[in-house]
């Protein structure tokens, strides 16, 4: 029952980044692999709302310690932004149903909690160097476009510029990304990423959902 873990080294170890296979979002980079480790392993606690919002509590209580199954070295954005953007040998195409049903619930509860977040900080964010500044509906605006009107366009998913920032907008676009997820998964999408996968797609959504999440729960002034 460990947690499968994966370090993702920049190319010019500046940076690290180590993330849990089986748990898309929880992801966490630092200067070197150990410290990366170290945050990811104390971020365990804050995930664990995003587990049992997907009804999976009682499997993530279960998770024991964290057992590395890679170490990679990664792209350079790793190194830029301490991120971990290029899959692993483990998050190949197709996905098996099982393993794309728990990415899809994982990914709806990352959705679920971000909306949860946004709508009880306040509109002012305490300012600092990270995101320039940004107030709560500047930090949602950037989370749901890059998601929809990029990540999305890796499964053959396009949207009206700002399509997906109305309620009833965002609930639709996210119906359509979890069926283009499907379709591309079933072979029926003739365009196939050139270096993206399915799961890392998954994961890099569910990354830079919570992310934005976490941010603005860590610069709310109501708390």
């Amino acid at each position: 029952m460990a947690v499968r873990t994966v370090i993702d080294r920049g190319p010019k170890a500046k940076r690290a980044v180590a993330f849990g296979l089986d748990w898309p979002g929880w992801s966490r980079g630092a200067k070197t692999p150990e410290a990366a480790l170290e945050v990811f392993e104390s971020y365990r606690a804050r995930y664990r709302p995003v587990a049992d919002l997907a009804g999976m509590a009682d499997e993530f209580d279960a998770a024991g310690p964290l057992e590395i199954v890679e170490d990679k070295v990664g792209t350079p954005s790793t190194d830029f932004w301490g991120i971990s953007f290029a899959p692993c040998s483990a998050e190949a195409d197709p996905m098996s149903e099982a393993d794309l049903d728990r990415g899809i619930t994982l990914l709806r509860a990352c959705w679920a909690f971000f909306d949860g977040v946004a709508a009880r900080v306040s509109e002012e964010m305490q300012k600092g160097p990270r995101g320039g500044g940004r107030d709560r509906t500047q930090i949602v605006r950037h989370t749901i476009r890059n998601e929809s009107e990029d990540y999305a366009k890796q499964v053959g998913l396009r949207i009206p510029e700002e399509g997906a920032l109305t309620p009833d907008g965002l609930r639709q676009y996210r119906d359509d990304y979890v069926a283009a997820i499907r379709a591309y998964n079933a072979g029926e999408v003739a365009r196939k990423m050139r270096s993206w996968t399915l799961a890392f797609l998954i994961r890099h959504s569910a990354y830079h959902t919570l992310d934005h999440a976490w941010e603005m729960e860590d610069k709310d002034f109501s708390t």
